[in-house]
């Protein structure tokens, strides 16, 4: 097993997010220009979306465990907006047996599956609610040689049992926002049960307990939890923790606030050079074209607007799509009303509307 290769320190391109409930999707065929959206049905993934470029974690297929917005925070930044089921109870929100009968159905085509880099599993959410957790990683580990990642809020590993189950994932990208209590309670609104120094400890134990990488992201939100006092202590607990990797984001897309704002990368890469570790820095800055690019299809175009808001350009570096054919694709499913358009910080994103 090859883990993906460390990040650049300056850029990453789309990765993979949480998700919400799969419309009605057109067929495989790939979009031509001047030519209608084929409306034939077809039997899309439900819970399986990508792949998708990714530069931390290279071409990532994503596994989707809950329904939309069921999460233990209700983060400032989420661009999928407020959490409408704030908890912190596990269970089987979506039925392990189908999660991974979609997964076998990606699998049963050899060479769509050679072409994965990385399975990662996330969420609507905070994945590490969901019960079958170690269930389904064991399955991915038993049908394919490709590395398991998984991103989670941190918020569940107090409890052993969630890092046993994720300790058998070769790579763990948990989240840690604020290491003091007034800034993590502003940035992350988490559920009343959840405390910042479990959290804190659960990680360290996770990186003792644990046989894979544990890369820690910190999403800087401005006036929030970018003060001299947050950077000390994120510093502590960075030392506490000794995860493999830092990666430093901010507000990219569209958040759940208005008030929540992006650091410039100047001050980003400022906080980078004074935390505690291996940093590199991960949003969305710039990206590079593709090498190689194809003809877009509205059937994989869909499951990402669903769990993000992107950018045209966003779609054409993740998918590696040609930028003029993926415009007009765009605009095929404006008119057909299947996205809706989004002006953020003097860019237009698509998004899937709400139903």
């Amino acid at each position: 097993m090859t883990l993906p290769p460390q990040p650049v320190s300056t850029t990453t391109a789309c990765s993979v997010g949480p998700s919400r409930p799969t419309c009605h999707a057109p067929s495989l065929t790939p979009f031509l220009p001047g030519k209608p959206i084929p409306d034939q049905p077809t039997q899309p993934m439900k819970h399986l979306f990508g792949p998708v470029n990714s530069r931390r974690l290279g071409l990532s297929l994503g596994i989707d465990l809950l329904p939309r917005k069921t999460c233990s925070f209700d983060c400032i930044y989420c661009e999928l907006g407020s959490t409408t089921d704030l908890t912190c109870t596990r269970r089987e929100y979506i039925p392990t047996g189908t999660l991974c009968d979609e997964i076998d159905r990606f699998l049963v085509d050899p060479e769509r599956a050679a072409r994965v880099d990385v399975f990662t599993i996330t969420a609507s959410g905070e994945p590490t609610l969901h019960s079958g957790l170690g269930e389904i990683i064991r399955h991915l580990k038993k049908k394919t040689d490709r590395p398991v990642a998984v991103l989670t809020n941190g918020s569940l590993l107090h409890l052993a049992d969630v890092r046993h189950e994720l300790a058998l994932a070769d790579i763990v990208v948990p989240s840690l926002d604020a290491a003091r209590p007034e800034s993590f309670r502003k940035i992350n609104r988490p559920a009343r049960e959840v405390e910042l120094n479990a959290i804190i400890d659960g990680l360290a134990a996770l990186r003792k307990e644990g046989h894979g990488q544990l890369w820690l992201e910190i999403l800087f939100v401005k006036g929030v939890n970018d003060t001299a006092a947050d950077i000390t202590a994120l510093n502590r607990a960075l030392r506490l923790i000794r995860p493999h990797r830092i990666q430093c984001n901010t507000v990219v897309r569209p958040p759940a606030e208005p008030f929540a704002a992006p650091l410039t990368l100047i001050a980003l890469r400022d906080i980078q050079e004074q935390l505690a570790g291996p940093t590199a820095t991960i949003a969305d800055f710039a990206g590079p074209a593709p090498a190689t690019q194809r003809l877009p299809m509205a059937s994989e175009i869909l499951p990402m607007l669903q769990r993000r808001p992107c950018t045209a350009d966003d779609i054409c570096q993740a998918l590696g799509t040609k930028k003029a054919t993926t415009e007009e694709l765009l605009d095929s499913l404006l008119k057909d009303h299947l996205v809706q358009q989004i002006n953020h910080n003097n860019q237009e994103y698509y998004q899937v509307p709400n139903e």
